[in-house]
């Protein structure tokens, strides 16, 4: 099986410091729905890893990130992708869990879930954190320049091996090639 874990804000979507906290604020990146349907096409179960400490806070209710995601599944499908499985980290960032991350906890459900060993796995992030939970879960690091990525790049301390592309369209040509 081929598998590719994605981050959603600054990934799929723009981010928002605030947080985006409902369907309304859910808007996607030009090229990412697209992006995801090329990844399908090419024979990928494409898998969502997202912090939604916001939920933890109180800013959203499950209900609202359910809508949330039920947007983003409508919007890929009519594209012709589609989106297996949405794994996401509900707590505030002092909460101390294993999901949180940079820790790999995540990542590590996600291939107990599909019987899966991560090595060589992509696993698309604009974060640190990303990148560090897909080392740590010995997936394959890669880094978009969307979201915060640019801001990650030029701090440094990326993951060895670490892959970089413009956006997810462009890492989706790569990964399908």
């Amino acid at each position: 099986m081929k598998l590719v874990v994605l981050d959603r804000d600054g990934v799929i979507n723009f981010d928002s410091e605030q947080y985006v906290k409902s369907p309304e604020e859910w808007t996607p990146i030009p090229g990412s729905l697209e992006a995801i349907a090329r990844l399908t096409q090419a024979g990928f179960r494409v898998v969502i890893a997202t912090n939604q400490s916001g939920l933890g806070q109180g800013l959203f209710d499950m209900a609202t990130l359910n809508a949330t995601h039920d947007k983003m599944h409508k919007a890929v499908n009519q594209l012709g992708g589609r989106i297996d499985a949405v794994f996401f980290c509900p707590h505030a960032q002092d909460a101390g869990c294993a999901c949180r991350k940079p820790l790999p906890g995540m990542l590590l459900e996600i291939a107990e879930r599909y019987n899966v060993a991560l090595a060589g796995v992509p696993a698309i992030g604009d974060s640190l954190r990303d990148l560090q939970a897909a080392s740590a879960a010995g997936a394959r690091p890669v880094l978009v320049l969307t979201g915060k990525g640019k801001q990650t790049l030029k701090s440094g301390g990326l993951p060895a091996g670490t892959e970089i592309h413009p956006d997810l369209a462009a890492a989706a040509i790569a990964l399908a090639a």
